[in-house]
């Protein structure tokens, strides 16, 4: 037989491949029916038109706006998404007592002016070290509005600046302390009189009083006149003590005063009062007690004259 010649299908082949036809038929129907029996898959959702975006934090205003150079003044800061808010700070110096109303409201006590001088300060509220935004830079302005201001803004400026074509200079003659400290209270509106003067810039003694520029005549005086309505203070009565108050200081416990200070800053720090002082003769402007007593003149004290707002 040539062998190009076909062979005939035996039945027994033919059986065969017909019954793998069969089973890869019903092969392919099996798979067919397992993908079919899968879940559709469900779905994307989309945007709702109706959702609603995540509240952005933002301070809108600042209320009041302005208030006095040595602090104190009550604000209320606006917005939203305020609730995580815990820092608010008027021209780099912290506010305190900050206080989350709800999630609009804010409300902290503006600290004082840096050295007390009047200008506009930034505002920045932060959620720990996180700023939150602003719908407009804010600002507080700082003014003077009381006598307390005024001394202050007067007695920061002029601590190592003196005012010698008004004033004079006494460091010549023993010491400028006192006349300095003279100077501030004409500031917050104390007026001169027969026992307590400065003529002609303290040109000669004659010019100038004893209770004006010489220690002990100035405690003597604050002590006596009762006009003053004055409240001594001592040294273990510190937390008595206020912005504007004077300090009279006794370096070798001989009951004669050597030196006077004006108070500039009373901070409570870990449970402590802690009080500076600006002042001439030594110049400066925020001088620590307790170093000036313990370190500068060990064994010294001091006591202050309290005086009314």
């Amino acid at each position: 037989m040539p062998s190009s010649a076909r062979r005939p299908i035996s039945p027994r082949v033919r059986s065969r491949r017909t019954a793998a036809v069969a089973i890869v038929a019903s092969s392919a129907l099996l798979w067919a029916g397992c993908s079919a029996s899968v879940a559709p898959e469900e779905p994307r959702p989309t945007a709702s038109s109706t959702s609603t975006p995540a509240e952005v934090s933002t301070v809108t205003a600042i209320s009041p706006a302005s208030g006095s150079v040595t602090g104190g003044t009550p604000i209320t800061l606006t917005g939203t998404g305020l609730a995580d808010v815990t820092n608010v700070t008027i021209g780099g110096v912290p506010a305190s007592d900050v206080t989350v109303t709800d999630d609009g409201t804010v409300t902290a006590v503006a600290p004082a002016a840096l050295h007390y001088q009047p200008t506009d300060a930034a505002v920045v509220v932060s959620s720990d070290d996180e700023v939150i935004e602003q719908a407009a830079p804010l600002n507080y302005g700082y003014a003077v509005e009381t006598g307390v201001d005024a001394q202050m803004q007067y007695a920061l400026r002029h601590w190592n600046d003196y005012n010698s074509d008004e004033w004079g200079n006494l460091n010549p003659v023993g010491g400028d302390c006192a006349n300095f400290v003279s100077q501030t209270l004409i500031q917050r509106g104390w007026t001169q009189n027969d026992t307590w003067f400065n003529k002609n810039a303290a040109a000669t003694l004659a010019d100038w009083s004893p209770a004006w520029g010489y220690v002990p005549a100035m405690d003597k005086w604050l002590a006596s006149d009762a006009s003053l309505g004055l409240t001594k203070l001592t040294i273990d009565q510190r937390d008595q003590v206020k912005v504007g108050d004077i300090a009279i200081f006794d370096w070798n416990l001989n009951d004669i005063p050597d030196h006077v200070m004006l108070v500039s800053s009373v901070q409570v720090v870990d449970g402590e009062t802690k009080i500076a002082f600006v002042s001439h003769n030594k110049d400066g402007d925020y001088r620590d007690l307790d170093t000036v007593i313990n370190a500068e003149h060990p064994g010294g004290t001091a006591w202050f004259w309290s005086i009314p707002a």
